[in-house]
């Protein structure tokens, strides 16, 4: 038997494959076309949770397994045959919808979402949804909530578990917006929910059920990040290796990031370059490669500090610590531009239609951007920065040395 139609669709054998939102008020809060759908498959694969929710069941349960990839074979194998999936809310908000998608042709899938946990948060307080971040730390990092700390943000934020507050809490607190409230929207939906706040400052919610979701007014007197790129040099920990913000601003727009790209920061000295990649969009991925160890740790420590901990760190030398990597979409070279082969190599790896930059302040590496122009075309060009620092009693300007950029997309 196969799996029903969305309603106003006729039925399709090709829709063997159903997806089902569920919330904690269980098969009650189906409708007649979703329960039907579930009741129809032969397997049921879904969490302990959505079983006892969506119980009685007369269909083979198969429990997620960790990692959870590990199922989506033998989904694939029942191809044809009526199988449900059961998942929380909307499958398509941060679910198990879009993995799946991935690999099943939408027209061979009836979906059936519920409210999103985001989308109950909001009737709940009386929040406009698309006035809000949202933000998942399911399974994720707490720094990644940093970039969208900034004052009079209306945060919506999925927990890990019951401690995820408490950890938010303090970490709006050491960074400056200990005023901030957290409200805490427990199992929304069932006969558990349960809605309490308080200040990060002084948090002292206990026994939070390890289903909630948390809404957070971000208030405070620090800044947070702004959005633009060239971020203040002193946010960045270093030892001098340090692209310098304006420098780091002007090679932010050579670079030209686009949504879902993958950047090579060679010689990547405290990590800024590929740190600001990564906060131009949640969907970026960079990976710093560096050839000392003490200059790595820091990149990690700075990654962490400014809200990008999916940032990789390579250890070792260019070119040889190239090898191996996924290919990028955009390549940065700040340091060890002159080294012999590495441009060539670099730009060899380059997808099609990539952006290669790279910037040099020895005449060693300038003589390398020069053969890289003259060889491949691109652009090149000079920037020198000043800075008013005190002369005796008096100011006068202090020049930068003057940093040579060559700038390629490759064909």
């Amino acid at each position: 038997m196969a799996a029903l139609s969305p309603p106003g669709e006729p039925m399709s054998s090709r829709r063997w494959l159903t997806i089902v939102g569920i919330g904690e008020d269980g098969r009650a809060g189906l409708s007649p076309t979703a329960t039907a759908a579930l009741d129809a498959a032969e397997v049921v694969y879904g969490g302990r949770r959505h079983f006892e929710l969506a119980g009685p069941l007369t269909a083979e349960t198969r429990s997620w397994p960790s990692p959870i990839h590990e199922a989506y074979p033998g989904i694939l194998a029942r191809r044809g045959q009526p199988t449900c999936i059961l998942a929380t809310g909307d499958p398509f908000h941060y679910g198990i919808g879009a993995e799946i998608a991935r690999l099943v042709p939408a027209d061979e899938i009836a979906a059936f979402p519920q409210p999103s946990a985001f989308s109950l948060a909001c009737t709940r307080l009386g929040w406009p949804l698309a006035e809000c971040e949202l933000v998942t730390l399911h399974g994720r990092a707490l720094e990644r909530i940093i970039p969208h700390l900034r004052p009079g943000a209306s945060l919506l934020v999925l927990s890990w578990d019951g401690s995820t507050a408490a950890a938010l809490a303090a970490l709006l607190t050491a960074r400056g917006f200990g005023a901030s409230r957290i409200t805490v929207l427990e199992a929304m939906g069932g006969p558990r929910e349960r809605i309490r706040s308080a200040r990060a400052e002084a948090f002292d919610l206990d026994r939070i059920d390890p289903l909630n979701t948390l809404a957070t007014e971000v208030e405070g007197e620090a800044e947070g990040l702004p959005l633009a790129p060239g971020l203040d040099d002193a946010l960045f920990e270093n030892d001098g290796q340090l692209t310098k913000s304006e420098i780091r601003a002007l090679t932010l727009s050579a670079l030209r990031p686009q949504p879902g790209q993958h950047l090579w920061d060679i010689g990547a000295g405290a990590g800024s370059v590929s740190i600001e990649w990564m906060l131009r969009a949640p969907s970026l991925r960079a990976t710093a490669i560096e050839a000392k160890p003490e200059r790595a740790e820091r990149i990690r420590r700075n990654a962490l500090s400014l809200g990008v901990p999916g940032l990789s760190v390579v250890l070792g030398r260019a070119p040889d610590a190239l090898d191996g990597l996924a290919p990028p979409d955009a390549v940065f070279i700040g340091g060890g531009v002159s080294e012999p082969g590495l441009i060539d190599l670099a730009a060899g790896a380059l997808r099609p239609g990539g952006r290669f930059v790279a910037n040099a302040v020895t005449l060693e590496g300038e003589v390398a951007l020069l053969a890289a122009y003259a060889g491949r075309g691109g652009s090149l060009r000079r920037f020198t920065v000043g800075r008013a620092a005190p002369v005796g009693g008096l100011q006068g300007w202090r020049m930068a040395m003057p940093v040579t950029q060559w700038a390629w997309t490759k064909s």
